[in-house]
């Protein structure tokens, strides 16, 4: 909005005092953060205190007795604070961004889309108000189709602006200079699992206090830098690209999620202010479904599918812990790999405090990112 309110002023007032900042995009970044902080730092207290009166509160229940005794304390802090994430990101967002930008106007939908998918499912969860589901929330069956449709209409659109763009239309592989043709099914495919597996990733790893949301903030920073490498030019004069340079694929107007992802980094840094350890608040499934949607949309639009793995570490960590020990226990007829899954909850039964937990896997999420960001040289 104040992008389109200065350009619309550039004539008669910002060109003739020499203001051409707000074009920058990594500016108008910078300012996206530090609203979106202000905004979560401001808005949590309120929103706590509203959630506390309304009784939404976490009742952890584990199939896991010592885990369950160990997981206590978290009776009753609130959650559904991710209403708090999402309205930071919102208002940094649009007031930032151009809205005009086809990958703005897709993220916004998809943080919305999934937004609102959490928080139906967290209001059915924490509250009494449908007694049959007061517990369970929406069915898996359910949320999956809701997050599969949200997928799916991101994958059509997207591929819709990726038609005159060659290196959009390419499968990338670490390490190797050149795309791989891919045929608009295979790029559905992609998109659709990508954006529910990191949905649901990111919704697995918020178990502990600040353990997801300080994770996302890492990630977020480093699709900031994917999507400036992405778009922005190196050097105009010589219509140098950062991408043509590394070898990366070129994506034209993706820079503009710069501003996007900066935002979710702002806000989830004035969330993490309340929500570490003891947590006074959780981000719940309205903050975690929408934010791992959106790491795996910035991988798609930024064509780095396979690098999102290294990116989201952790994530991927707790996603596949899960998948194998569901999988390993079906197989054996009862027996266990891990103490509890997601992993977190397997290294907290094994003695580690909670903080720990929490600090290690934050180290271990810079690590993913010091790697992911060092093999943009190695083509």
């Amino acid at each position: 909005m104040i992008y389109h309110l200065l350009y619309w002023l550039r004539d008669s007032f910002t060109h003739r005092v020499g203001f051409y900042a707000y074009e920058d995009v990594l500016f108008r970044s910078v300012l996206a953060a530090l609203t979106g902080l202000l905004v979560a730092l401001l808005m949590a207290p309120r929103v706590i205190r509203w959630l506390m009166r309304m009784k939404i509160g976490d009742r952890p229940e584990f199939h896991h007795a010592a885990l369950n005794e160990l997981m206590r304390q978290r009776a009753n802090t609130p959650t559904m604070g991710g209403i708090v994430i999402l309205s930071a990101i919102l208002v940094a967002t649009l007031l930032w961004a151009r809205l005009d930008n086809p990958f703005i106007r897709k993220a916004i939908f998809l943080i919305v889309w999934f937004g609102g998918l959490g928080a139906v499912d967290d209001w059915l969860k924490l509250t009494g108000k449908i007694r049959q589901r007061a517990r369970d929330g929406l069915k898996p069956w359910e949320k999956l189709v809701f997050q599969f449709g949200g997928s799916v209409l991101i994958a059509y659109f997207l591929y819709s602006d990726f038609q005159n763009i060659d290196d959009a239309k390419m499968f990338w592989l670490p390490f190797y200079k050149h795309g791989i043709p891919l045929a608009m099914w295979m790029f559905a495919v992609i998109t659709v699992l990508y954006i529910t597996a990191t949905s649901n990733a990111v919704n697995l790893t918020d178990g502990m206090d600040g353990l997801a949301s300080g994770c996302v903030g890492i990630m977020s920073i480093v699709l900031v830098v994917l999507c400036y490498i992405a778009s922005e030019f190196m050097s105009r004069a010589h219509q140098v690209t950062w991408a043509s340079y590394l070898l990366l694929p070129h994506i034209p107007e993706s820079g503009e999620l710069c501003v996007f992802f900066a935002a979710i980094t702002g806000a989830i840094f004035g969330f993490l202010w309340y929500n570490c350890h003891p947590a006074q608040v959780f981000m719940g499934d309205v903050g975690s479904l929408p934010l791992g949607a959106a790491m795996g949309y910035g991988a798609i639009v930024t064509r780095n599918e396979l690098l999102l793995f290294v990116i989201g570490g952790v994530f991927m960590m707790e996603l596949f812990s899960v998948v194998l020990q569901v999988g390993y226990f079906k197989y054996s007829g009862g027996k266990r790999i891990f103490r509890c899954a997601p992993i977190h909850h397997h290294f907290h039964l094994a003695g580690w405090s909670e903080p720990q937990v929490v600090v290690r896997f934050w180290l271990l999420s810079i690590a993913c990112a010091v790697v992911a960001l060092a093999t943009l040289k190695l083509r």
